[in-house]
Order: structure tokens, then C-alpha cells, then sequence
């Protein structure tokens, strides 16, 4: 017979306890020790559940002792009286703090800095864009060469923001800023060698860039103006030269652009361009290989825009050479976009 009183009796009952044991205790009384009846799985499960829940992590934070619900920090059991006192013991004079704010200094100018080459980096790659969307301008245009000196006057404008970049980075390691300034670069890469392939038929050298890419002041006032009083003795030339990492994914995003003028070259019944194109781009194509997966990440990432760029040339020189008697000239721009479509749905993965 158990020695156990109504309501203890009920509650091992309700919770499936089953009294198994007889320990003696102090008071000479045995009690039973109340065992737990195995758990199901399907039991097991839920408690894990429930354990892993959001209400329970909630519920167990409020039953912690502590203002708030959440457990003390070792730091906490401090009197605050001390925390005030070490605080006011600090002086602002101190070698610690001279430090610690020269470092505060040093690091907002830096982010300063970073942020100002962010905005000119946009800045340069807006101007880029509507320098390359002028030029797809110029083979429907019946004046190319205004076309032309037009986008030499925006690439000048573009110029003149690189010129406030290297400005920016006058002392300064290149390579700390090079992420806030290599989107507009890159931009600008794709824009002049785009430009310089309308008129020459030919890839510009990354040194012919480099060239475009030093400039001179004009005169002292304008120097002092537009830099601090730190650099007053800094040189009246400026220089900023394209990384070829940057030069590669220019030329990499020139091959979307030349694959648009293929087309709309055909748009206007010019058949010769195409089969240039091609073969430009077949060039490019194996010069990319050459660099394989030996190169950055971001040049073998471009390597499949190319090869799809390049692969929608070939296909309109194939429709050219082989139904181009068939099709007339002012169909040939529907036939390639829906060839292009296709080419695009079966890229897909």
C-alpha cells in the first residue's frame, strides 16, 4: 500500500507517473520515487517542436529572473556608482583618447571619401551608357559624323569626372577605393572601345586608354580650389590607370553591344557588318579562352555572355548566307529577333 496523500496520489496519476520505489528518507517515512512512462515518438517529435518554437524560446525569456525578462550580465552586478566614477575619472587629455579619436578622424575620412568615389563612379557609368545608346545611333543616322563628335563631347565630360577621381586619390593606395570606382570604369572602357571600333574596326590597347586618362590643370587658382590645403604642394598632373582586370570586363560587356549592332545593322539592310562582327568576336572569344579559369572570378563569369553574344552573330551570318535570298531586306530584323528569342530559351538551364 503507498503512503501517499490524495492529492500528491492524483497528480502522479494525471502527469502518468508509476511509483516503482521505497527510499527511506529521514523521517522514516517511505515514499515512492515517481518514474516517467516512456515518451512515443510521435510525443518526442512535438516537444521538439515545441522546444525549437518561437513561443517557447518567448516563454522561457520571461520566467528568467531580471528587469525585462532577460538573463543578467556579468557586468551588470556592478554598482553603477562605480561605472559613473570610472567614467569621470577618463580625461578627454589622455594619450588613450588623443588616439582612439585621430583613429575616430582618420576612419570618417576614409568613409567619406569611399562614398564621394561612389557617387562619382555612377556618375561616370550614366554619362557611359548614353555615350553607347548615341552610338547605336550611328548607322541609321544619315549623319554619322556629327553622331561621332557628339559622343567625343560626352566622353570628354566622362574625362572630367575620372579627372575628379584621381584627384580623390591623390596619396592614397588605389586598390583600398578600387571597389567604389570599378563599375564606372568598366562602363567607360566599354564606351570608348565601342567609339573606337565604329571608326577603326579594331580593339583599342588598354594603353591607348591609359593615354586618354592623364590630365593637366589648367591653371594654380583652379587647383586650390578644388582640392584642400593639405595638397597645396601636389603636382599640376593627374593620372589614372585602367587595371586590366577592369580593361577585360569592359571588352567582355563591348561584345553585348557589337551583337545589338549586328542586328540592327541588318534592321537596315547592311549585310556586310554582320559577317565583321563575327569574326571580331570570334577573336575576342578565343583570347578569353586563352585566360580560361586561370583568371578572376568575374572575367570567367562574362566568358557565357560572350559565348551566347557571339553565338547569336553566327546564327544571323547563317540566315544571311543561307536564306538571305529568300527573305526580304525590311524582314530580316523580324527574323533575327525571333531566332534570338529562341537562342535564349535554350540557354536557359
Amino acid at each position: 500500500m503507498y503512503l501517499l496523500e490524495d492529492w500528491t496520489f492524483y497528480l502522479w496519476v494525471k502527469r502518468g507517473w508509476t511509483p516503482c520505489r521505497y527510499p527511506l528518507v529521514a523521517s522514516g517515512h517511505r515514499k515512492p520515487l515517481p518514474t516517467r512512462r516512456r515518451e512515443s515518438r510521435e510525443e518526442a517529435a512535438s516537444r521538439r517542436i515545441w522546444k525549437s518554437s518561437s513561443y517557447c524560446k518567448a516563454s522561457t525569456m520571461l520566467n528568467r529572473k531580471g528587469s525585462g525578462g532577460f538573463r543578467k550580465r556579468k557586468h551588470d552586478n556592478f554598482p553603477r556608482g562605480q561605472k559613473r566614477e570610472e567614467k569621470e575619472n577618463v580625461t578627454p587629455s589622455s594619450a588613450l583618447m588623443t588616439s582612439f579619436k585621430s583613429f575616430q578622424l582618420e576612419l570618417d575620412t576614409r568613409h567619406d571619401k569611399y562614398e564621394r568615389l561612389v557617387k562619382l563612379s555612377r556618375d561616370i557609368t550614366i554619362e557611359s551608357k548614353r555615350t553607347i545608346f548615341l552610338l547605336h545611333r550611328f548607322i541609321s543616322a544619315p549623319n554619322g559624323e556629327e553622331i561621332l563628335n557628339e559622343s567625343e563631347v560626352k566622353l570628354d565630360a566622362v574625362r572630367r569626372k575620372i579627372k575628379q577621381v584621381a584627384q580623390e586619390l591623390i596619396g592614397e593606395d588605389v586598390y583600398q577605393f578600387h571597389r567604389a570606382i570599378s563599375p564606372g570604369l568598366q562602363e567607360y572602357v566599354e564606351a570608348v572601345s565601342f567609339q573606337y571600333f565604329i571608326k577603326t574596326r579594331s580593339l583599342i590597347s588598354v594603353e591607348e586608354i591609359n593615354k586618354q586618362l592623364i590630365f593637366t590643370a589648367e591653371d594654380r587658382e583652379e587647383t586650390t580650389n578644388t582640392t584642400s590645403s593639405s595638397h597645396d604642394k601636389q603636382p599640376h598632373t593627374w593620372s589614372l590607370k585602367i587595371t586590366p582586370v577592369d580593361y577585360l570586363l569592359g571588352v567582355a560587356d563591348l561584345t553585348g553591344e557589337l551583337m545589338r549592332l549586328c542586328i540592327s545593322s541588318v534592321g537596315n539592310g547592311d549585310i556586310d557588318t554582320p559577317f565583321e562582327l563575327s569574326q571580331f568576336l570570334r577573336q575576342i572569344y578565343d583570347g578569353f579562352t586563352f585566360i580560361g579559369n586561370t583568371g578572376p572570378y568575374e572575367v570567367s563569369k562574362k566568358l557565357y555572355t560572350l559565348k551566347q553574344s557571339l553565338a547569336k552573330v553566327e546564327n544571323a551570318c547563317y540566315t544571311l548566307k543561307v536564306r538571305g535570298s529568300e527573305i526580304p531586306k525590311h524582314m530580316l530584323a523580324d527574323v533575327f529577333s525571333t531566332k534570338t528569342e529562341l537562342i535564349d530559351d535554350d540557354s536557359l538551364p
